[in-house]
C-alpha cells in the first residue's frame, strides 16, 4: 500500500483536499474556493504546488481519490451545482497517478460512517442505534446529498442516490405557499431546491411574499446567522421552516430505507445551527408520521460534527482503513 494519497472532496462551493500520509493519517489539508479555479485540474495543481503539500510528499502520489457533489455515470463528469467538468481518465493521466476513484460525496461520506467516533456526532433525539440495520444519510449544503449504508454480511454497502432532487412535498399551508412561490421560478420543485444554501434563500423570499414583508438581498450564511440572534422576523421563519421540512425529509428516508441503525445528517449547514436544530421542531417533524411515530420515535438522529468526514470515506474506499462486519 503507498502512501501518500491525495484525497479531494469537490463541493459546489469549496473544494477541500488532504494528504493520507498512513493509514488514517491526514497531512496538508486545505481549503480552496472553486470560484477561484477555471477547472478541477487548475485547483488540484494549484493544491499540489504548495509548499506544504510538497513538504508531505505530494510529488510522490500514486493514488488518489475524489468525492464530488455529483452523480458518477461514466468518465465524464459535469457537475450539477458548479461550471467544473472533466474526464476520470485525462484526469489521471495528466497528475500520472496510477489509481484515480471517483464517487459521489456522499458515498464517501457514507463510508465514513462506521469510523466515526461519539467524539464526531451528537445525537439529536430518540434511542440507540440498532445493529445490523440500514442507516440513512443526508446533508444540506451547495445541494441536498442523501445515501446510506445497508448491511451485507460482512461489510456495508453504500448508497448511490441522488435522493435530494425528489419533489418537494408541502405538509402545511405555509409550505404549500413556499411550494407555490418556488414554482414561479422553477417547473419541478425538487427537496434541494428547498433544503440547500440556495433554498435558504428562496424559503426566505417566499416567506418575505407569505408575510408581505419587504425582503432583503441576504445570502444564505446571512439569514442563518439573523435568524438565531433572532434579528430578523421572516429570517426567524426561514430557519423554523427550513428544519420542519429537513425533518419531514430525514423521517421520508428512515421509513425507506428502514433505517433503524440512525440517520445521520452532515453538510454545511446543519453543523453550523449548533443547539437549534435540537430546539426546533425538526425531530417532532421527523416523528410525524401518523401510524409510525412510534417506529420512528426510537430511531436516533446524529449531527456529524467531524470537520472532514468525506477524506475518511475515500479512505476507506482506498482501502488504507478495514470495516469491521456489520
Amino acid at each position: 500500500m503507498s502512501f501518500p494519497k491525495l484525497f479531494a472532496d469537490i463541493g459546489g462551493t469549496n473544494a477541500r483536499f488532504a494528504l493520507e500520509i498512513a493509514p488514517g493519517e491526514l497531512a496538508a489539508v486545505q481549503v480552496l474556493p472553486c470560484a477561484e479555479y477555471a477547472t478541477l485540474a487548475a485547483a488540484l495543481q494549484s493544491y499540489l504546488s504548495a509548499a506544504a503539500v510538497q513538504a508531505a510528499g505530494g510529488a510522490l502520489v500514486q493514488q488518489a481519490g475524489i468525492a464530488i457533489a455529483n452523480p458518477i455515470t461514466g468518465d465524464h463528469i459535469s457537475m450539477t451545482n458548479h461550471h467544473w467538468s472533466f474526464s476520470i481518465e485525462q484526469t489521471r493521466r495528466l497528475f500520472g497517478f496510477e489509481q484515480l476513484i471517483v464517487v459521489n460525496d456522499f458515498t464517501a461520506l457514507a463510508m465514513a460512517l462506521p469510523f466515526l467516533g461519539q467524539h464526531q456526532l451528537e445525537q439529536v433525539g430518540g434511542a440507540a442505534s440498532v445493529s445490523g440495520h440500514a442507516i440513512g444519510l443526508l446533508g444540506a449544503g451547495t445541494g441536498l446529498g442523501v445515501s446510506g449504508l445497508v448491511p451485507s454480511a460482512e461489510a456495508w454497502i453504500p448508497l448511490h442516490s441522488e435522493g435530494g432532487h425528489t419533489s418537494f412535498s408541502p405538509c402545511n399551508a405555509r409550505e404549500i405557499a413556499i411550494l407555490e412561490f418556488a414554482w414561479r421560478e422553477f417547473s419541478h420543485v425538487s427537496s434541494e431546491r428547498l433544503l440547500s444554501g440556495p433554498g435558504l434563500k428562496l424559503i426566505y423570499r417566499a416567506l418575505a411574499d407569505y408575510l408581505r414583508h419587504p425582503a432583503q438581498d441576504l445570502d444564505a450564511a446571512a439569514i442563518v446567522q439573523r435568524g438565531l440572534e433572532r434579528s430578523c422576523p421572516v429570517c426567524i421563519d426561514t430557519l423554523a421552516s427550513f428544519c420542519d421540512m429537513l425533518g419531514t425529509m430525514a423521517g421520508n428516508l428512515a421509513v425507506t430505507l428502514g433505517a433503524r441503525g440512525g440517520i445521520y445528517i452532515g453538510g454545511g449547514i446543519v453543523p453550523r445551527l449548533g443547539s437549534y436544530l435540537a430546539e426546533s421542531g425538526f425531530r417532532r417533524r421527523f416523528e410525524q408520521k401518523g401510524r409510525f411515530e412510534n417506529y420512528l420515535s426510537q430511531i436516533p438522529i446524529f449531527v456529524i460534527t467531524e470537520a472532514y468526514p468525506a477524506f475518511i470515506g475515500l479512505s476507506a474506499l482506498a482501502g488504507s482503513r478495514q470495516q469491521t462486519a456489520v
